[in-house]
């Protein structure tokens, strides 16, 4: 009997280190997943502003090639030739720009490293090896016979 209760005892330390760690691998994985969210979140805004700040070339691009484009239109050449070639320097810096950041910014892998992280953990526990307790445990014994017969 005491070494049935001898391998219960360890088993039973085995099965509360085992929740334990588990109960950690699991709350340092949250925590990660925050930190590296708030991170995305961080760099995807900062793209975002990117994008912003070259709307304006695009539109006083834009503006320019419409000016350029009555200028050349009412008179033959002059400095219409000059706004064109200030509206296209702005017009194709901004959407060179914008074409950029957005390419930046689908490229991004939003929670990479929680993921690489959890295929570590997923992988280390598929390889982790089985302790085989059922070896040590003895099975119970009755008593032959104890003046109990019915």
């Amino acid at each position: 009997m005491g070494l049935g209760t001898e391998t219960e005892r360890k088993l039973t330390a085995l099965v509360g280190r085992l929740t334990d760690g588990f109960s950690k691998l699991v709350t340092q994985h949250l925590t990660l997943a925050r930190v590296e969210l708030m991170e995305d979140a961080r760099v995807m805004g900062m793209d975002v502003a990117l994008i912003a700040s070259f709307v304006p070339f695009v539109l006083v691009g834009y503006a320019f090639l419409c000016g350029a484009l009555s200028v050349v239109l009412a008179s033959w050449v002059g400095w219409a030739g000059a706004l064109a070639l200030v509206g296209a320097v702005n017009l194709v810096g901004g959407v060179l720009g914008i074409a950029r950041v957005a390419l930046r910014l689908k490229s991004h892998r939003v929670m990479d490293g929680t993921a690489q992280e959890l295929e570590r953990s997923v992988s280390a526990l598929a390889q982790a090896p089985v302790v085989a307790v059922t070896a040590q445990v003895q099975p119970a014994v009755l008593p032959q016979g104890g003046g109990h017969d019915r």
